[in-house]
């Protein structure tokens, strides 16, 4: 095995040995933070026809009951089963946490192992935060070694997401450091997730967080009983960033490990889109509310955006589904300019108006220098609106509503998981918030529980 000093091997190290009393409690409050956002979206899944189908599968598979909760359904199954559901279930809503360097969504590979994980072998509540932190200081870590590169071409929650669930999970197996490193390994052997499917709208993003989070999770359990893995999965000659980048950069694996908590720096999504939609979504609402503006007003609007939002959203020209709606930039622009907010009903009742259309056809995105070179790092929202009459307006934010110096509060994080939930049909507002007061002291919790009774 390499030395110590090889960056996989010590960031499995890292994930290995990673204590409760070693994280700043500004972070475990943020963890908590995070795990009630995750519950809300993964709320929000249930119903959902590609999540449904996955369920249906992954159920038929497992046994009648467990003791790790699916939580869409109310039901106990085995921690793959459970662990895949809520992964899918988490990913659709398009309200799951996102990371901006990393461009990778943690929550959405890291809570559903490690949630089925710790209800099954009944670990503590401080020991399902620090699980989940290891996940999340693993899986953005291998977002940011692929690069920019990598993004391009791969979801990054799907790839670099199956190491960050082998973290997670591999924790609360109380894996050596060894056995880590075979986790990860095996994980990222498995690693896959391509952006193909959202040029025809196809259902592939939730199969890629049920995937990531079972993979992982089955890489750890076998890591746990002497199976071995790559143990330069990562940087190797026939590795992950060999395969999969033109950009990495080994150094990004453990860049501050330890003083540096990638963790906190994650963002909520306050829009119900893909948050490269998000920028420009707030700096129009900020346009017309300081300018008084209507959606009648504006002949057209440019959105000046990072060469990542041109990937992803360019080729969603006409959406043919809600979900694909979601990542396009005209659709969510108009979402904000006719109804003030891009939220799950707005999307349901209004992505093919006819007046979101005539809207859509109006908007345009143009690659802008600084936010591209500020891009992961910062996300600039910058845009250029043209009225009927002539004159001309534009506006910028340096920080999206959600990101972490413009973030949500407790009190709006649990509003969100409410409405969540509702939207859902899988949770009152008085269990949500029965359930925000178990996730704010899960510290303290000597087991973890089932969330929904």
């Amino acid at each position: 095995m390499p030395a110590p000093d090889s960056p996989g091997v010590t960031l499995a190290h890292f994930a290995a040995g990673l204590r409760f009393d070693d994280i700043p409690s500004a972070v475990i409050e943020r963890t908590q933070d995070l795990l009630l956002d995750w519950i809300g979206s993964t709320l929000a899944g249930k119903g959902a026809r590609p999540v449904e189908s996955i369920a249906s599968f992954m159920l038929a598979q497992g046994p009648l009951d467990g003791p790790s909760e699916v939580l869409i359904h109310r039901r106990g199954s085995s921690p793959l089963v459970a662990a895949a559901v809520n992964a899918a279930a988490s990913h659709v809503a398009e309200q799951d946490d996102v990371h901006n360097g990393s461009v990778f969504h943690p929550a959405a590979v890291v809570f559903p192992p490690a949630l089925a994980v710790a209800q099954a072998l009944q670990r503590s509540g401080r020991e399902l935060l620090t699980a989940a932190v290891a996940g999340y200081e693993v899986g953005i870590r291998v977002g940011e070694f692929l690069g920019r590169s990598h993004y391009k071409v791969f979801h990054t929650t799907g790839t670099a997401g199956t190491l960050a669930a082998a973290a997670a999970t591999g924790h609360l197996l109380r894996l050596t450091p060894a056995q880590m490193v075979h986790a990860f390994g095996s994980a990222g052997t498995q690693s896959a997730g391509l952006w193909e499917f959202l040029r025809e709208a196809a259902d592939s993003k939730q199969l890629h967080t049920a995937h990531a989070a079972a993979a992982g999770l089955t890489a750890a359990y076998l890591a746990a009983d002497g199976f071995t893995g790559a143990s330069r999965i990562l940087e190797g000659t026939r590795g992950m960033a060999a395969g999969m980048s033109s950009d990495a950069d080994p150094a990004r694996l453990t860049a501050g490990l330890g003083a540096r908590w990638a963790s906190a720096e994650t963002s909520f999504k306050f829009h119900a889109s893909c948050r490269h939609t998000h920028p420009a979504a707030d700096a129009l609402a900020q346009a017309m509310r300081e300018h008084r503006l209507a959606a009648s007003d504006l002949a057209t609007v440019t959105a000046h955006v990072h060469q990542g939002a041109i990937d992803v959203l360019g080729p969603v020209t006409d959406p043919q589904t809600v979900h694909q709606s979601k990542f396009s930039m005209g659709t969510v622009l108009a979402m904000i300019a006719l109804h003030g907010r891009a939220g799950l009903a707005e999307f349901d009742a209004h992505f093919r108006d006819p007046a979101t259309i005539a809207f859509r056809d109006r908007v345009r995105m143009v690659l802008d220098a600084e936010v591209d070179a500020a891009y992961p790092a910062r996300w600039i929202g910058k845009v250029s609106v043209t009225a009927r009459d002539g004159r001309q307006f534009a506006a910028r934010v340096d920080e999206p509503k959600g990101d972490p110096g413009n973030t949500l509060t407790r009190d709006e994080i649990e509003d969100k998981a409410i409405r969540l939930a509702a939207y859902g049909g899988a949770a009152s507002a008085a269990e949500m918030r029965a359930l925000a007061q178990r996730v704010w002291a899960m510290a303290q919790a000597p087991a973890v529980a089932r969330l929904l009774r």
